[in-house]
């Protein structure tokens, strides 16, 4: 039977991610609006995202965190453009992004000193090969396989490189080892479902000193430049960002903080995401023919859930389009390089019960395409 009950909200895309319950873009202080980022008000907004990030987060008080250009790739290139070079790299890969940086590190840098650590979709590396005294070099969460690092319990206290850390489907939704990551980037569309374009770049006291005693033999652009003089520019983890910023973005993310600190902080915001993957992994465990993509129960992601069907290509793509057409399901269609089944974003800003109101129709389209 055809289900008669939708989700109120079918926003369960991967990126830019859903907005909270509740969102009303009248509510946004866009009293910044028409003001120069430079001018006391744009300054204060920014430095005021900065801040409560770093608050709700319960990033440690010596590390510096920045609002940079170009969402969280930006944020990673322009560290990785800045830093690496100096010691061997090891680069732990098993999705689309990880394998980026990779070909960013090794074609586009044209490091030598650099160690690939594979693993299929589905599966994480051998995290027991990392070197401390390298740079390591990975994803939190694989938000095109649905895998994740379960803890950072691999990473040595003692290490001398730099673990760099590419969080942007992690960060607000799963718990963070700061004291072990030296580098950490996300961008605001992910967990709290904001707007594109920005991204956040978090520096341990360690990734402050190679910027400040390592310099590139390459050219860096303006807008990846951190330090003057042989210092890291300040003003950038203070307010003063290098390129314009969008004030309404910043607007709109500062009225998804403060949704959060409302809703209890961030281990509540981690507690729903985890509420929304039993959701998920109820229904799956109860049918024969949808599989989670990650191997092992451990790994599952707990924001970009993915799935593969007991079906052929052509019937995930039919399966994906009927939901679409019936306005229950928007873009859960899994990443271009990864296997053909479904990405259902299960973070924060997702209601259980809305994905509890899919899952009858995730049923009913099965049904009507392999009929």
């Amino acid at each position: 039977m055809k289900p008669q009950v939708k989700p109120q909200n079918p926003n369960f895309s991967s990126g830019p991610c859903s907005k909270r319950p509740g969102y009303d873009i009248n509510q946004l202080d866009i009293s910044t609006l028409g003001r120069s980022h430079r001018s006391s008000i744009g300054k204060a907004a920014l430095a005021q995202s900065i801040e409560k990030t770093k608050a709700l987060l319960g990033i440690p008080d010596d590390y510096r965190v920045g609002i940079v250009p170009a969402s969280d790739t930006g944020a990673m290139e322009m560290f990785m453009w800045s830093a690496l070079g100096e010691r061997a790299v090891d680069v732990f890969h098993w999705e689309s992004f990880g394998s980026g940086w990779l070909t960013d590190i090794v074609k586009q840098l044209k490091l030598q000193n650099v160690n690939s650590y594979p693993a299929p979709y589905g599966e994480l590396p051998d995290f027991s090969l990392a070197n401390p005294n390298h740079d390591m070099v990975f994803t939190w969460n694989g938000t095109t396989s649905g895998v994740k690092v379960p803890d950072g319990d691999w990473i040595s206290e003692q290490r001398q490189g730099l673990t760099i850390c590419d969080a942007t489907s992690a960060v607000f939704a799963m718990p963070m080892p700061w004291e072990k990551l030296d580098v950490i980037t996300f961008s605001w569309q992910k967990v709290l479902g904001g707007e594109g374009a920005h991204g956040v770049l978090v520096l341990s006291p360690s990734a402050v000193k190679r910027l400040e005693s390592y310099t590139p033999p390459w050219p860096l652009p303006k807008i990846f430049r951190m330090t003057k003089g042989g210092k890291l520019i300040e003003g950038i983890f203070k307010g003063a960002t290098i390129n314009t910023p969008s004030m309404l973005c910043v607007a709109d993310y500062l009225d998804a903080l403060d949704w959060v600190e409302k809703i209890g902080g961030v281990e509540a915001s981690i507690e729903k995401s985890f509420n929304n993957l039993t959701v998920l992994t109820n229904f799956v465990e109860s049918r024969d023919w949808i599989h989670f993509l990650a191997k092992n129960k451990n790994e599952r992601s707990n924001t970009s859930v993915c799935l593969t069907l007991d079906a052929t290509d052509e019937q995930v793509k039919a399966l994906i389009k009927l939901l679409d057409d019936e306005n229950v399901a928007f873009d859960i269609g899994a990443y271009r390089d990864a296997p053909a089944g479904l990405r259902i974003w299960a973070g924060a800003t997702v209601e259980s019960i809305d994905l509890e109101n899919l899952l009858p129709w995730l049923d009913w389209a099965y049904a009507q395409v392999t009929k």
